[in-house]
């Protein structure tokens, strides 16, 4: 029992001792309108849901202020059914909005208790919390996503910088770049943006890799959620990428098509059967006040509705039911499922509208679509279920977690992005939902005003991420071009951003000769796997036409060579302006990543050399390409991010509130801890053990201070005895134990020396050093022995666990030398011996076995579980399921925990013609590890 108590506590100490340098995890965030979900991946658990601090798998995206305190989740959905002014809720659709965007409308209609105000330099939305204080949506979103942060860390059990955060895929440009600054004021590094319907693809393909071939299967995902209803057509197949300079065969998930409601969900439902209970009340005229014109009586029946519409997709009916709802008068009432179909009769009939756009964006038919999958809470509605089956006429699946689905498959994406962790390569193509276009004007032959023209630049459906390159070749001076969403039916003309060009006349002046022909002013665009517009660059092109000493000159030939195969592709001109074809997503699956280079660090001229030759094999004048960068001024329009000074200031004040909350956290643990201490305390001095050990004036002062700080120091004398009366006996087992067992070892290897032939392996003096030792053990223990035993209980003792733990060492230290020195020795053999003994073949004599540790590998299982199975043979892992590994930091040195328990493995073949005094020298040494353990 010793042995083992020992043995578990060097395995606790080596594990406690790994470096923190091995703190690579990644987290990922569903940050929805109702509930936030987090998903973590750390070395040693490959995906699983972070728990919040009430041990729960979701938390309501809920943020209260009030007396001072700031509290999240459930605490602040208590608030706000008291104070709904103070907590804020459903923020995600207010993000990169104006106050007077359709969106906000809506919102102030749904929720009339909060008081807006518009952001005087940008515009956007500012909640009015008190005279003084004001949020902006960036901010208090910034504080949920802090929140979540914690909770991966607490998880984790480690700092975790790195996230992937997932959007609605609806999130036009300014309110994809809004959830980057509130990721900013959270202090999160986003890997990326990655929209819902992308993430639960994932999800769901990589546990079922092995059903995928080069034939396309299409799966549609309709997920209902609280405020927004989506349907995403899927393409699942196998596909050959080029990774490291190899071509691999992976799986792809490419997005085809979709259509959405933002306006469709859960909370839509709530909200009808919340006015359908206040009309009702009002008509009892059981007082004269209104109940849609008192925010906590409104925020009363909202928290109702939203149980009564949880509680009525189970059953047939169910009673509403709200404690002093106004002027302390209960409210009670009886709702059927019927009824509240009724109600929401036209939010059902719009259930299958977004199935249609997207099956008319993708191209393709019902027919062709082998599964429809339900996601989010709001298909758990028995009316959504029953219109969605009607329409769609299959049977609906319901294969996968429709909460946790998008966080997980966010999380192995978050754990691919990152340098901490090797999954396997599962590819995301996603698609275009708002078609970007650019607008300038050119001057026109016979015309007064100048024509304005527009080129789409990424269009609707397009894949991405990718790059693109529009080429102006008919302007000679500077101009300016705009870059806003083209047309669509259900999208108004938006601007993004204007561009300014400046110096294009002088870097066309600069290039003026015979020799030289302009090829057009490019600029470089891409949209990143975010889903964020970017304006790489702009130059003027131009082809010059050179000798071979003018050729040989130039020493930045090789370097334009390699700088422009990155823009490569055939530009199709029209109208003064070209569009580059985006990248095949069959060549490289690296589209999209095209370096960005700035233009005002590019050098003066970049040369790459085109050779002619003639069919006789006679070279032509050489022709280079010459890049001249052009000067941009990029302006945003339409909603603007946080100016610096807006961003600073926002930091300042969350930062403010986090160092309140962790001093108030501090100050919780402390008093808890306090208290525990105070219980501990009282309870022990009933006991038995702890009265016979202490004295009449330690019981007295124990008593008078347990509510005071000094409680810990007036037990502490008291606690060490305790303990060392109870870990003794214990430790003295264990020391006699290896006192017996090194008195046979050391007679052992006496009787083994001297039957040697040519002298033992031992000399006299290892074997008298060993005994010196022994005896001297022995002695020292009787004596602290019977000192102890001549001390009462209650006072301090002289034979403690730590003097006992440092005899082991020597004993063990003495006894482990002799050990190693018969594991490697060898006798030497006669003539005779050495005819007879042949080593055992394709085995090397004293040849160790090694345990082979390629093949341990963890699982990752749907659902978030873990299960890690050790694969002791160098079969390779089966493909089947999600893999995730982790890998230590780049340059730095693993080191494994020593295992201080020596394994001695003999085989029988390979010491069969050996002196049986060796064997029985084997043995003892195998007898004597069986019991001696090194001290903790």
């Amino acid at each position: 029992m010793a042995a083992t108590s020992c043995l578990f506590l060097a395995m606790g100490l080596a594990a406690f001792l790994v470096p923190e340098t091995y703190a690579v995890a990644v987290m990922s965030v569903d940050l929805g309108s109702e509930w936030m979900k987090i998903a973590i991946v750390s070395p040693g658990v490959p995906m699983e849901i972070a728990l919040n601090k009430e041990s729960k798998r979701k938390t309501p995206v809920t943020i209260a202020f009030r007396d001072g305190e700031r509290t999240f989740g459930e605490d602040a959905t208590t608030v706000a059914v008291r104070f709904p002014k103070n907590s804020y809720s459903y923020l995600l659709d207010l993000l990169g909005k104006k106050l007077d965007n359709p969106v906000v409308k809506l919102f102030q209609k749904r929720f009339p208790y909060y008081e807006l105000v518009a952001d005087p330099e940008r515009g956007t939305v500012l909640f009015q919390h008190d005279s003084e204080t004001q949020y902006s949506v960036e901010e208090l979103v910034g504080m949920l996503l802090h929140q979540a942060q914690e909770f991966a860390q607490d998880s984790a059990g480690q700092a975790i910088n790195d996230a992937v955060i997932i959007v609605p895929g609806f999130f036009n440009q300014a309110e994809r770049n809004a959830m980057l600054q509130a990721a900013d004021l959270a202090g999160l590094k986003v890997l990326q943006l990655m929209n819902d319907y992308t993430a639960v693809a994932l999800n769901y393909g990589i546990f079922r890799r092995k059903d995928f071939n080069e034939t396309a299967q299409y799966i549609m995902f309709y997920d209902m959620g609280a405020t927004s209803t989506t349907a995403t057509v899927v393409s699942y197949q196998l596909v050959k990428t080029k990774e490291r300079g190899f071509i691999e065969t992976n799986p792809q998930l490419s997005v085809l098509g979709v259509g959405y409601d933002r306006f469709l969900g859960g909370l839509e439902i709530q909200l009808q059967l919340r006015d359908y209970l206040g009309r009702k009340f009002n008509e009892l005229k059981k007082t004269p006040n209104d109940v849609f014109k008192n925010p906590r009586a409104l925020a009363k029946l909202f928290k109702e509705a939203g149980r009564l519409k949880n509680v009525l997709s189970a059953n047939a009916d169910h009673y509403a039911q709200v404690e002093g709802l106004l002027d302390d008068i209960d409210f009670r009432m009886q709702v059927t499922r019927e009824m509240l179909e009724e109600l929401n009769a036209d939010l059902f009939e719009r259930v299958k509208l977004p199935v249609e756009q997207a099956l008319k964006a993708s191209g393709l038919t019902m027919d062709v679509i082998n599964q429809v999958i339900l996601v989010g809470a709001g298909t758990r509605v028995p009316k959504v279920q029953e219109k969605l089956t009607e329409f769609v006429q299959i049977e609906l699946g319901k294969n996968i977690n429709t909460d946790e689905a998008a966080a997980l498959g966010a999380a192995y994406k978050a754990a691919d992005l990152s340098n901490g962790f090797k999954v396997k390569k599962f590819v995301t193509k996603d698609s275009v939902l708002f078609p970007i276009q650019v607008v300038f004007e050119r001057d026109m032959e016979g015309l007064s005003t100048p024509k304005q023209v527009k080129r789409t630049l990424f269009g609707y459906t397009n894949p991405y991420p990718q790059k693109k390159l529009l080429t102006f070749n008919k302007h000679q001076d500077d101009f300016s071009f705009n870059v806003n969403y083209a047309d669509l039916e259900h999208l108004p003309p938006i601007e993004i951003d204007s561009v300014q060009l400046t110096g294009v006349a002088d870097a066309l002046a600069k290039n003026q000769g015979p020799n030289i022909e302009s090829k057009g002013i490019k600029v470089h665009f891409s949209m990143d796997e975010s889903g964020i517009l970017n304006l790489v660059n702009v130059e003027l092109v131009l082809e010059k036409t050179v000798t071979d000493e003018e050729l040989e000159e130039s020493t930045l030939s090789k370097l334009g060579s390699t700088i422009s195969k990155l823009f490569t592709g055939s530009d199709e001109k029209a109208e003064g302006a070209s569009e580059e074809k985006p990248v095949s997503s069959d060549e490289s699956g690296k589209e999209g990543e095209e370096q960005k280079t700035d233009a005002g660090e590019q050098p003066n001229k970049v040369e790459e050399e085109k050779v002619n030759t003639t069919k006789t094999g006679d070279k032509k004048p050489k022709v280079v390409v010459v890049k001249e960068p052009i000067t941009t001024k990029e302006e945003r329009l339409g909603v603007l991010p946080l100016g610096e000074g807006q961003l600073q200031d926002s930091l300042k004040k969350i930062e403010t509130l986090n160092m309140f909350d962790q001093k108030k956290r501090r100050r919780e643990v402390a008093l808890n801890a306090l208290e525990s201490f105070v219980f501990d305390a009282q309870n022990k001095l009933h006991t038995d053990e702890y009265q016979k050990a202490a004295t009449k004036d330690e019981v007295a002062q124990i008593k008078n201070t347990c509510s005071e700080s000094e409680l810990r120091t007036l037990t502490g004398a008291l606690y060490r005895r305790v303990r060392e009366n109870q870990e003794r006996p214990e430790a003295l087992a264990v020391l006699h134990s290896m006192i017996n067992s090194s008195t046979n070892f050391l007679a052992g290897a006496r009787n083994v020396t001297a039957q040697a032939p040519e002298g033992g392996m031992f000399t006299p003096v290892e074997l008298d050093t060993l005994d010196r030792v022994i005896k001297e053990t022995k002695e020292w223990k009787q004596k602290m022995e019977g000192e102890q035993a001549a001390l009462t209980p209650t006072e301090n003792p002289k034979l403690t666990v730590k003097l006992i733990t440092e005899k082991m060492a020597v004993l063990d230290r003495e006894v482990k030398y002799l050990v190693n020195k018969a594991k490697i020795w060898r006798p030497k053999k006669s003539k005779e011996d050495t005819k007879d003994s042949e080593p055992a073949p394709n085995k090397t004599v004293g040849e160790e076995e090694t345990v082979d540790e390629e093949g341990i590998v963890e699982e990752v299982l749907e659902g978030g579980e873990q299960e890690a199975e050790e694969v002791t043979t160098s079969t390779p892992p089966s493909t089947e399921e999600p893999e995730i590994l982790a890998l230590p930091p780049a340059e730095e040195s693993v080191t494994q925990p020593q295992d201080h328990t020596t394994v001695v493995v003999v085989s029988e073949q390979e010491h069969a013609n050996e002196p049986s005094w060796l064997s029985s020298a084997l043995i003892v040494c195998t007898i004597h590890l069986l019991f001696v353990l090194t001290p903790a």
